[in-house]
């Protein structure tokens, strides 16, 4: 039996199982003696040498992959397993889109979400150093030689693509990601198939921004539906299609989607070592708009870290540096004065209930209000939902009702990001016993009790 790197792909599916090492090695050799194979007895020690990398000689990984596709009701193939000559790892993401199987590793990333779509996610979120290392690494890395063959995109079919993702990126900034993130994850499928198959050199650049595009978008979605650890495995790609396509800021905005992912979970000190990797190379992409994503990012890391001056020092300078951003690249519009208004709300609100006085949060999400263009209806649901905690924190109780009420109309939508808000409404209500907050405190809970994406967290 052959040996080689850690087989993350054969451990994903283990532990999707639910299997112990020792219930596998039963279950294999009860399955090899009806097969014909008495001699297959394996133990618990080999079958962990397996996961640790071993290749087992024929029939084994066949009779892994029906154990494997009989628990799981999915058909699986020894190669979705990694038992192949040289397995894919897709358990990490620390360096795997460094090397030309990039498209290959993606391509099993999407296989797999798509296989497990009615189980609990697999993968391990990655924090710490290996998430700054493995970001630092991505955004260094420079651009690959193509495949010599070319059959992979035509001109119409990178249209047809950019299309597609412009469509996609309407849609779940409409109604959410959770709705839409099968039908993306597909499409993302299809493009790493044609990448393997060949990019023509006229057409690399808008092939890999599109997929920069997609990707971004399915690691949003993913994280929008609570599906935290693919989302960063898709983040990590959409950072390597966007060297391959050579667009200057472009990985860096995509690090600040993983920033906003720590702090939405808590890590705050993850998200500011993120976000001081993003600011060096923003300043040497010179990107303005980005700068100041990345300023106004940091900002309200530092305002959850109960670090006013700090916040207000990087949230100037993301003032400054936005009206600067006179011409902003379609990926970052986005970022205009009602997402910086709305990254000023959460750091007052965050300075507020860490017992810094003189923070109103209200006058910040009701700016985001105002200044918000049509097409951001999520977000515009976020800001209204924050605007009513805000307001019961500072005591205007009736505004308070009448703001939530008008909240909970769409308070309901494909959304964990939605879902989180709602919880910190639902906390900032609990300390008013009036009749009225009784009443929308109760609306409230019934619609995240029957919301069709859950969150535990109150961000």
């Amino acid at each position: 039996m052959t040996k080689g790197t850690e087989n993350f792909q054969l451990q994903t599916w283990v532990h999707a199982s639910g299997l112990s090492l020792g219930e596998i090695a039963r279950r294999i050799s009860a399955l090899a003696r009806k097969r014909g194979h008495p001699q297959i007895n394996p133990g618990t020690t080999r079958v962990r040498r397996w996961m640790n990398g071993e290749q087992p000689r024929p029939p084994v990984p066949e009779l892994l992959a029906e154990v494997f596709s009989d628990v799981l009701h999915r058909p699986l193939t020894p190669g979705d397993l990694g038992l192949l000559a040289a397995p894919l790892p897709l358990d990490t993401i620390k360096l795997p889109l460094l090397r030309e199987s990039a498209a290959e590793t993606l391509a099993g990333w999407t296989r797999m979400d798509l296989l497990m779509l009615d189980r609990r996610e697999v993968l391990e979120l990655v924090a710490g150093a290996p998430l700054v290392v493995a970001a630092s690494h991505l955004l260094d890395a420079a651009a690959r030689p193509l495949s010599l063959r070319q059959a992979g995109f035509d001109t119409a079919a990178v249209a047809a693509l950019e299309e597609i993702t412009a469509a996609f990126a309407h849609l779940e900034s409409v109604h959410g990601g959770a709705l839409y993130r099968t039908s993306i994850i597909g499409q993302l499928s299809e493009v790493t198939r044609r990448i393997q198959d060949g990019v023509p050199a006229s057409l690399r650049v808008r092939v890999f921004t599109a997929t920069a595009d997609l990707a971004a978008l399915a690691g949003w979605t993913s994280h929008d539906a609570g599906r935290y650890a693919a989302a960063q495995r898709y983040w990590s790609y959409a950072i390597y299609a966007a060297g391959e396509a050579g667009i200057p800021g472009r990985g860096v905005e995509i690090v600040t989607r993983m920033s906003h992912q720590m702090i939405y979970l808590g890590r705050l000190h993850d998200a500011l070592a993120l976000l001081d990797l993003a600011a060096a190379r923003a300043r040497r992409d010179g990107q303005t708009a980005v700068q100041a994503l990345v300023q106004s990012q940091t900002g309200r890391v530092h305002a959850g870290l109960g670090q006013p001056d700090e916040a207000a020092r990087h949230l100037d300078h993301a003032d400054e540096l936005l009206a600067q951003a006179t011409d902003r690249p379609a990926w970052v519009a986005y970022f205009d004065a009602a997402e910086h208004a709305g990254a000023r709300a959460v750091s007052a609100r965050d300075l507020t209930h860490l017992g810094h006085r003189g923070y109103p949060a209200s006058p910040h999400f009701e700016a985001a209000l105002r200044l918000r263009q049509p097409g951001f209806d999520r977000v515009r649901t976020m800001d209204r939902i924050g605007l009513a905690a805000a307001l019961l924190d500072e005591g205007e109780l009736e505004r308070a009702a009448a703001v939530g009420h008008q909240a909970m109309e769409s308070a309901g939508m494909q959304s964990a990001l939605v879902a989180s808000r709602l919880n910190t409404f639902l906390t900032a209500a609990n300390h008013h016993h009036t009749p009225e907050i009784a009443e929308l405190h109760a609306r409230a809970a019934d619609v995240a009790a029957h919301a069709p994406v859950i969150s535990r967290v109150a961000a």
